[in-house]
């Protein structure tokens, strides 16, 4: 009972704006996925902020901390602790998406998870839950960016036993967006500078502020690259 109690208080602080309201309605950019994501979306500094302020329109952030894609909970799963129920529908003409960690980390503690890594995406990037749901948002009209996760390069963390499923998971991505031209890895594992602690938060796994940000205008430069636009972000240029 308390177990739900938690679920329920964590839900409703963390619940994004959906399509319904006024900036969904002329958003074209929409994010799903984990706490890479969804990290500082209260104090307004997360990915998805950077993003907006970098291209200066309105991105409907549907992430929450701790989703997956191996989910079975009815209920919270459809609030979006299952990344798949993230997508609302819509015409998007990009989603931004990111996931993986929390199947292989709580699935199976990134210990023996061959089975489940290719339940997420066989290697090669054909089958799965993952290229299930992104074959579906292609076909929805949509170019899929899918972020990879942060490295602690030199520096111990809570999750350093993960760093060969990470790279495994990076591999097949890659695989599969050289299947289509609009599906984008785009890996961060060379983000964080050796030894550096500054893109993350204290636990040493999420993003700290300056994470986030430089994620977000990792985002937002492909984008514009892709649209032959430019950011407006003043800050845009000092973070990688």
């Amino acid at each position: 009972m308390f177990a739900r109690v938690l679920i329920a208080i964590f839900l409703l602080v963390s619940l994004p704006v959906g399509p319904a309201s006024a900036e969904g309605n002329s958003a074209r950019i929409l994010m799903m996925g984990d706490s890479l994501l969804a990290m500082h979306k209260l104090a307004g500094q997360s990915v998805g902020a950077t993003l907006r302020s970098a291209l200066n329109e309105p991105v409907v952030d549907n992430s929450i901390a701790g989703a997956r894609f191996l989910y079975r909970l009815p209920v919270s799963g459809a609030l979006g602790l299952n990344i798949a129920k993230q997508f609302r529908g819509g015409e998007w003409d990009w989603v931004v998406i990111n996931g993986g960690g929390n199947d292989l980390w709580l699935g199976c503690g990134c210990s023996r998870c061959e089975r489940r890594l290719d339940r997420l995406i066989s290697d090669t990037g054909r089958r799965g839950v993952i290229p299930s749901l992104v074959s579906r948002l292609r076909q929805s009209g949509a170019q899929v960016i899918f972020v990879g996760y942060l490295r602690t390069p030199g520096v111990d963390s809570p999750i350093e036993h993960c760093a060969d499923e990470g790279d495994a998971l990076d591999a097949r991505m890659a695989q599969l967006s050289a299947l289509d031209r609009g599906v984008h890895f785009l890996p961060l594992s060379d983000m964080v500078p050796h030894g550096d602690l500054s893109y993350h938060a204290l636990d040493r796994i999420h993003p700290s502020i300056k994470g986030s940000r430089a994620i977000g205008l990792r985002i937002a430069r492909l984008i514009a690259a892709s649209e032959g636009q430019s950011l407006v972000a003043r800050s845009a240029a000092g973070v990688q």
